[in-house]
């Protein structure tokens, strides 16, 4: 996938884009380093993993971006509007804007990115354009989007790895460096990657928003563990970390500052109903009632986060208060389902995860206490998706949604017969229909969250993914850097200064 070989101590120095390699820990009072996850690729067509979409927007742009609400707002493009049946959104983009390689960021360029994004056998976010047709550019700074149906849902789409615009001038000539050599237009350009190790990235001063980034130059890592995070922080070695929330306590004691941020990310079973004994919705809806969520947080999470039954948090438009009290715990109840369903001395169930302590021992506990004898089964993470997803060959598998900008694109993704995290493949006409209806409503509609809420409900009635809890962003910065903003979707810097 990286499209260039590099050894797990190899870096590149990135000419092409105008810099040079900055330091480590020494690097100066405006440099932020950060304790994250280093993408999977920086090409967002081909990018597997959600996390991606953070590292990958501080040198990308799409479209448009997300406001603190989840709402779409402009980027690379100033202004949009539908036609009156829904068929055609036209974008209005900003003037005089260059890609990282001195190209221009125009409407010609803006559709040969998104056709390679909706068109490339390999792409990994094709699935989320098929509502459009056709991709023009009358002028230079207009981009029109013919659609196949309304779709109002294209702004908020085009506001994650979907939308991102990558310059046309180098996946023409060399598609497979922008795996190491990321060319968009971003707050941040690549200056120097170490693979698994770090990414050296220099503010780009002709950002559409540069007057809103503050620090010169930024450098991500790999996320910290619990035994060296606190460690990392206190040498300077980074800035600000995601930390285990086992450390939350201990860096606020430390005198580091801890930010809690909500974030779209849930914890979930995914359960393939093809496979057994899933195949028996007496068995599916047994598990549902098995599972005390509150105690799976508090022993995981140490209580930081919030119970949730559906893929959206508390908060979001598509929340459905009521979805609570759907599959509350009740173990006599999936007892009862399990003799129901012809299970009087257990069933052998296997829960398939990639950390074998915490959360999935007290899952095999809960399961154990009404009736399924669940066994845990460990699997590298680094062939959980193709084992789950690609292969299907799990029943049980304890995961977590990263959310996706669009709710109709995390319903596709979760619930499609295609979606990438849909382990059995299958969908209900019902479902089907209430994604549709989401999808015909635009966002300025007093009924679009009534609609979106009643599509939500559907999905956690009919479809066989165990909602469990929602899981912040726990970031811990030093005191040298102010607080971080809080958004949602997509974690950016705006107005974040490090010195």
């Amino acid at each position: 996938m990286l499209g260039l070989a590099l050894g797990a101590g190899g870096s590149l120095l990135l000419a092409a884009c105008g810099g040079v390699a900055t330091t480590g820990a020494g690097g100066g009072g405006e440099t932020l380093r950060w304790g994250w996850d280093l993408p999977s690729t920086w090409d967002p067509v081909f990018s597997s993993k959600g996390w991606d979409v953070h590292l990958l927007s501080l040198v990308y742009s799409g479209l448009t971006q997300l406001d603190a609400k989840g709402a779409a707002e402009p980027a690379l493009a100033s202004s949009w509007r539908y036609s009156p049946d829904g068929r055609r959104l036209t974008f209005t983009l900003r003037r005089g804007l260059r890609f990282s390689d001195g190209t221009p960021v125009n409407a010609e360029a803006v559709r040969k990115s998104l056709e390679r994004g909706k068109n490339h056998p390999k792409s990994l976010i094709a699935s989320q354009l098929t509502s459009i047709d056709t991709v023009r550019a009358p002028d230079p700074h207009t981009v029109v989007l013919e659609l196949t149906e309304a779709d109002y849902q294209l702004p908020a789409l085009l506001a994650g790895k979907t939308g991102m615009v990558v310059s046309p001038a180098a996946f023409g000539a060399d598609e497979a460096r922008l795996a190491t050599r990321p060319v968009g237009h971003g707050p941040f350009r690549l200056v120097s990657y170490t693979q698994n190790s770090m990414a050296s990235l220099r503010r780009d001063p002709g950002y559409w928003n540069a007057e809103h980034i503050a620090v010169e130059r930024f450098e991500a890592f790999p996320k910290p563990d619990e035994t060296t995070a606190l460690a990392a922080l206190q040498s300077g070695r980074l800035n600000v970390a995601q930390i285990p929330f086992s450390q939350v306590k201990a860096a606020r004691e430390a005198g580091f500052r801890v930010q809690l941020i909500p974030s779209m990310v849930v914890r979930v079973l995914d359960v393939n109903t093809a496979m057994k004994p899933f195949d028996d919705p007496a068995v599916l809806k047994a598990l549902k009632y098995a599972v005390d969520r509150q105690a799976l947080l508090d022993s995981e999470q140490f209580g930081h986060g919030e119970v949730d039954h559906q893929p959206f948090p508390p908060g979001y438009t598509g929340f459905d208060p009521a979805l609570g009290t759907v599959y509350r715990h009740d173990p006599e109840r999936a007892r009862a389902l399990l003799r129901k369903a012809g299970y009087h001395d257990g069933v052998g169930v296997t829960i398939t995860t990639t950390q074998p302590q915490g959360a999935p021992e007290q899952l095999q506990a809960q399961l154990n206490r009404v009736g399924f004898r669940a066994r845990i089964e460990v699997i590298p993470e680094a062939r959980a998706s193709q084992v789950v997803y690609v292969q299907h060959s799990r029943a049980l598998y304890l995961d977590q949604f990263a959310g996706r900008e669009s709710p109709v694109q995390a319903m596709q993704v979760l619930f499609g017969a295609e979606g990438l995290m849909n382990p059995s493949r299958r969908t209900t006409p019902e479902l089907d229909a209430a994604v549709a209806a989401v999808r015909r409503t635009p966002l300025e509609s007093p009924r679009y969250p009534e609609v979106l809420r009643a599509a939500t409900a559907v999905a956690v009635r009919t479809m066989p993914n165990v909602f469990l809890y929602t899981v912040p962003r726990a970031l811990a910065r030093t005191s040298s850097v102010s607080p971080i903003p809080s958004l949602p979707v997509v974690q950016r810097f705006e107005g974040v200064t490090a010195g």
